[in-house]
């Protein structure tokens, strides 16, 4: 059984545990992080010498960093199409993975921290206004890939999608000026009818909001 530490509240904890839900692997989940602290204790630190969110146990393997740990339950115990044994089909599908976490991730980080993170009478209106110009131009990039679908990275619903669509919970339910994405919005709509989508990443972030 597949051990995972870190709270559910995480982005990055989301990450692993829709791809352990789509996998259907047997785990539990360890309440570590945030409020429920845990994560500064010479046990844990010997797993994950950052002290972040997750860290998985797996036998004998011990991982931290989502995307590692993706790849590593895609290998392991992934088959086609979730996991392309072709390396060359992975790669071109693991583009859009790194897409989703390099140039996503960052602004949805940032404009959740002023949006959720930030008493509103202490944002900077000009950095939203920044990060929405950001997230309109790469909903963009999204919403023509995923015409060609009807997932992100072709036909089938695969590994890589999880990176790029863990954030699409906040991205729809927090409150600033988005993009007119028809494909993106109907991609969301796909999304919400999978299971394992609904349990893990649609995670209310309310008690990460300041009041």
């Amino acid at each position: 059984m597949i051990t995972v530490h870190g709270r559910a509240t995480s982005s990055n904890v989301q990450i692993v545990m829709w791809a352990i839900g789509e996998l259907g692997l047997p785990h539990r989940r360890l309440e570590v992080g945030g409020s429920f602290g845990g994560n500064d204790t010479p046990k844990y630190l010997a797993m994950n010498p950052n002290g972040l969110v997750p860290t998985i146990q797996d036998g004998d393997v011990t991982l931290f960093e989502s995307a590692a740990i993706l790849r590593y339950l895609g290998a392991k115990y992934g088959n086609e199409p979730f996991w392309p044994k072709d390396a060359g089909k992975r790669a071109r599908l693991d583009q859009w993975a790194e897409w989703g976490r390099t140039s996503l991730t960052p602004p949805m980080g940032q404009i959740f921290g002023q949006l959720v993170r930030t008493r509103a009478s202490e944002r900077n209106a000009a950095t939203v206004a920044g990060l929405e110009a950001q997230l309109r131009r790469l909903a963009g990039i999204a919403d023509k890939r995923i015409g060609k679908g009807p997932w992100l990275s072709g036909a089938d619903f695969t590994f890589a999608d999880i990176p790029f669509a863990h954030q699409l919970y906040r991205y729809f339910t927090m409150a600033f000026d988005r993009a007119e994405t028809p494909n993106l919005v109907a991609y969301y709509e796909r999304l919400k009818g999978r299971p394992a989508f609904a349990e893990h990443a649609m995670v209310s972030y309310e008690p990460l909001r300041v009041k």
